[in-house]
């Protein structure tokens, strides 16, 4: 059971990676067009810096999850690691238990900013002017696989708790 639930976290992270892989292809690919017409030819891209800007959001929002899997965030255990297997596990619950209850919130919050933004209208201050409510509901939906992988994280290192 669980090793499905690990799988489909996976699955849908790899997914919403290339989504996030997309957004930075369109973020090098408008501000290497927008320098080389600048310098060359005087005409930079109207509101490329919000396309970038908000390609960033999608990059960054979209590899949350992969990044979390597969261990690339900032990690101290020095003290940690020289601690009992029972209380290591206590620990990394209680620390997966808070990062699922923030990651909740945030997805939370984020839901509340979008819809504030979209019952206001709220658009970016560019020419194009962007709306802008997509955007946090963009980084609460890649925010979601992180939520799940510190559920099935923290089920993980219950079940190492109680088998010590």
């Amino acid at each position: 059971m669980l090793s499905k639930f690990e799988k489909f976290n996976r699955r849908l992270s790899v997914w919403l990676e290339w989504i996030g892989v997309i957004g930075f292809l369109v973020m090098m690919f408008v501000t290497c067009i927008d320098v080389f017409l600048t310098k060359f030819f005087a005409l930079p891209i109207q509101g490329a810096i919000d396309v970038v800007q908000f390609s960033q959001v999608i990059a960054i929002a979209f590899a949350l999850g992969m990044t979390l899997i597969l261990g690339r965030h900032i990690q101290v255990d020095i003290f940690i690691s020289s601690l009992p297997k029972r209380t290591q596990g206590v620990i990394d619950s209680l620390a997966t238990l808070f990062g699922f209850a923030f990651f909740m919130i945030v997805v939370w919050q984020l839901y509340g900013l979008g819809y504030s933004f979209q019952t206001a209208d709220e658009r970016s201050m560019s020419q194009l002017r962007f709306v802008l409510f997509p955007f946090p509901y963009v980084i609460a939906l890649g925010s979601i696989p992180v939520c799940l992988v510190f559920l099935q994280r923290f089920i993980n290192s219950l079940i190492r708790v109680v088998k010590g």
